[in-house]
């Protein structure tokens, strides 16, 4: 059995010098991920694949074949009518931007908050030993559970609602944070040290930087928790949103419309899972 071209090829030099060792030439190739980061068109096509099937199916079992009646399961047509229905009245965008603002708003509250307790418990084993056990109890606390607490001290209005999207944002970027500093390696920040860095200068120079994907996958988680907490905000007392609009369909009959809330909530959380991704690929060419 004769060897591969690429290395007789390679060893041709050796047999011309024999006191230089024969090596093999590396085969470089990127790995597939690489190539298709620079396609982001392919990748947003294969991501739209499943949505797809489930549309066609969804238009299949209703549609054609009645599988479904349409007061279980409207299909695919009626959804998007009442979606025009509510645009031509003007309530359609008013429901996504109330319910977009209550969640960025909280979202940015609840992760800010989460990202110092979570730097402080993470950092110092005093804090740890202090605040890791009642944290820990509180998180386990269901969000409904916070509502008629939030609804007694704030009353019905957006002080409640942003409260309470905050609450759920707080502790995933809290966990998240807390245990990747945990993690870090300390000869990090003994470099950092030497250098004459102290305090938040270390933390925002050296050990921040150590754990931006922990930080970016516990933003991401708190902003699907803030869209999860908008809904039972939105649920008690609230007369604008998507949650709003999900109750007030239910209580009417209209299974097209509250189909049509989840539509937009999922997609309303899928782009600004996207935002965050942005931002996590401008920290990691920052801090990489």
């Amino acid at each position: 059995m004769t060897a591969p071209t690429r290395e007789r090829v390679t060893n041709k030099a050796a047999d011309d010098d024999p006191n230089e060792s024969p090596t093999v030439a590396p085969v470089s190739s990127k790995p597939a991920r690489r190539r298709l980061n620079k396609r982001p068109w392919v990748i947003a096509g294969i991501g739209l694949i499943v949505p797809a099937v489930l549309l066609a199916l969804w238009h299949w079992s209703t549609a054609v074949t009645g599988y479904f009646p349409i007061y279980q399961l409207p299909p695919p047509a009626s959804v998007w009518d009442a979606g025009i229905d509510l645009i031509q009245r003007g309530e359609l965008w008013t429901h996504v931007a109330i319910s977009t603002q209550r969640v960025l708003i909280g979202f940015l509250v609840g992760a800010t908050l989460g990202l110092a307790v979570g730097a402080i418990v993470g950092l110092s084993n005093l804090s740890s030993s202090l605040l890791s056990p009642m944290i820990g109890a509180l998180r386990a606390v269901p969000s409904l559970a916070w509502i008629p607490l939030l609804l007694i001290w704030l009353k019905i209005g957006e002080d409640s609602k942003v409260t309470l999207i905050a609450i759920g944002a707080f502790f995933p970027v809290y966990t998240t944070v807390s245990a990747a500093l945990r993690h870090v390696d300390p000869h990090l920040s003994e470099v950092g040290r030497a250098f004459g860095l102290r305090g938040f200068t270390l933390f925002r120079t050296i050990q921040l930087p150590a754990v931006i994907p922990s930080v970016i996958s516990g933003l991401r988680l708190a902003m699907a928790q803030s869209w999860l907490f908008l809904v039972a905000a939105e649920l008690a007392g609230a007369s604008m949103g998507l949650g709003f609009l999900l109750t007030d369909s239910q209580n009417n009959g209209r299974v097209d419309r509250v189909l049509l809330a989840i539509v937009l909530l999922a997609l309303l959380g899928v782009l600004t899972d996207i935002v965050i991704g942005f931002v996590e690929k401008r920290l990691l060419r920052k801090w990489s």
